[in-house]
């Protein structure tokens, strides 16, 4: 199980999208002082955030108000402005994604970054994690998977993966309610049945990302299964995680059971459960979503 510094792998595609001060000067895409707008679930936000409290920019995030307060208190300690709008389909004119790109396209000195069809966010996992993966293995994976959002950590690392061993599976890993698991099992872009608590996963189109990535096969994870395993990660490993890596977990017991004993299976822990405190660990917000019973009782201690 792979992690990094900053919970979530969001922050390898922010750092490439926005690339530096000198990429963005030297092709006048924005000068010094200027502002980066996104569309966000929050973790690629925060990474940009990071970015441009460092490189002195202006950060301006929308995100869909569904998300948790924990990831909007987090924008605006690093300074970014964050516009909160309703939760709308892709195809809708007023969808979050499409709202920042049309404020940035109102600004002189701004950029908005993209993240879902940029392939600057798969080129970043193609020249960073999947080589991390590679070496810190061994070269001995036979096996990686990832829920996906945009879809760059996944067709990135399993692109350059690939290239060292075709062999090596890639498996996507979706929640339920997403397009993507019917649409690389039968060719139809037809949601799965439900909807998912996990946030910035599962999809209801394939991204600029994710097309013609190197994609074996998808596994569906229910979020019983990935709550399950989020407690489990818990209570018996001590990491305290969000159910996006319960989700990458409990797909990656599923893909060791598909390849069976020897095999040697990575997936990532991509979020911090302090970004969830107040739903996913919270007693009274699992009971009304249904999923206090997928929580064993012994592990329920850690809920408030």
């Amino acid at each position: 199980v792979w992690t990094n510094q900053f919970d979530n792998t969001a922050n390898k595609q922010a750092h490439v999208e926005t690339t530096g001060p000198e990429i963005w000067n030297q092709t006048g895409l924005i000068k010094p002082g200027g502002m980066v707008v996104e569309g966000t679930a929050g973790n690629t936000g925060i990474g940009l955030a990071h970015m441009c409290k460092a490189l002195g920019y202006k950060c301006v995030i929308y995100m869909p108000n569904t998300q948790s307060q924990e990831k909007v208190d987090a924008l605006t300690v690093l300074g970014a402005e964050v516009r909160q709008v309703p939760a709308v389909p892709f195809d809708n004119p007023d969808n979050y994604n499409h709202q920042a790109r049309r404020y940035a396209e109102t600004l002189d000195n701004a950029v908005w970054t993209n993240q879902f069809d940029n392939t600057a966010n798969k080129q970043a996992h193609v020249e960073t994690t999947g080589p991390e993966i590679w070496n810190q293995t061994d070269g001995k994976v036979d096996a990686v998977t990832f829920g996906t959002g945009t879809g760059g950590t996944l067709a990135g690392v399993g692109t350059f993966l690939k290239s060292k061993n075709p062999n090596i599976k890639v498996v996507l890993a979706d929640p339920q309610g997403s397009v993507l698991y019917n649409y690389f099992t039968n060719g139809a872009l037809q949601r799965s049945e439900g909807s998912s608590i996990t946030e910035g996963i599962g999809q209801g189109r394939v991204t600029e990302n994710l097309k013609g990535s190197p994609v074996d096969y998808a596994v569906l994870v229910k979020d019983i299964e990935a709550v399950e395993m989020t407690f489990k990660l818990l209570h018996d490993e001590g990491f305290f995680v969000g159910a996006s890596s319960g989700l990458n977990v409990a797909a990656a017991v599923q893909v060791a059971k598909d390849l069976g004993p020897g095999h040697f299976i990575v997936t990532c822990l991509c979020d911090s459960g302090q970004r969830y405190y107040a739903r996913l660990y919270n007693r009274k917000w699992m009971e009304g979503k249904g999923l206090l019973s997928a929580i064993p009782e012994h592990y329920r201690s850690s809920l408030h």
